[in-house]
């Protein structure tokens, strides 16, 4: 009884000790690489919103536009295998307000507001009478 207790102890020690070498290693997908990019707008005097990107290839870019309540008004992807682009969009339609320029590259967005704000007609500031 002796012996069968003995080998007994000493497989339970053989295995605890495989098993404890034998880590599981979780399956790890690779993280893919956001593409570093560089953007710059201005608006044109014809009223026009000029947008330039730069970026590296490997990642997809997205460019869209957004009105005060958050809705958007328009998107536009820059693909994996580019490195530049340039866009022009039409502003002059919209109406007077606060909109929001979103650039993202899924790790981090950059935002930029712009305001569009129509003068308003001015009468004159004096009135000349001539008799």
């Amino acid at each position: 009884m002796k012996t069968l207790v003995t080998s007994l102890l000493v497989a339970f020690t053989l295995v605890s000790s495989a098993v404890s070498f034998c880590e599981a290693k979780p399956i790890v997908r690779p993280v893919k690489q956001a593409a570093a990019y560089e953007v710059s707008m201005y608006t044109a005097t014809n009223g026009n919103l000029r947008l330039a990107l730069d970026k590296q290839k490997g990642g997809r870019v997205t460019v869209s536009m957004k009105n005060d309540k958050g809705n958007t008004l328009f998107t536009q992807y820059v693909g994996k295998r580019e490195t530049q682009s340039r866009f022009m969009f039409d502003i002059s339609a919209l109406p007077d307000g606060v909109y929001t320029v979103e650039i993202s590259n899924g790790a981090e967005t950059k935002t930029q507001e712009l305001t569009i704000n129509t003068p308003k007609e001015q009468l004159p500031a004096r009135q000349i009478a001539l008799n």
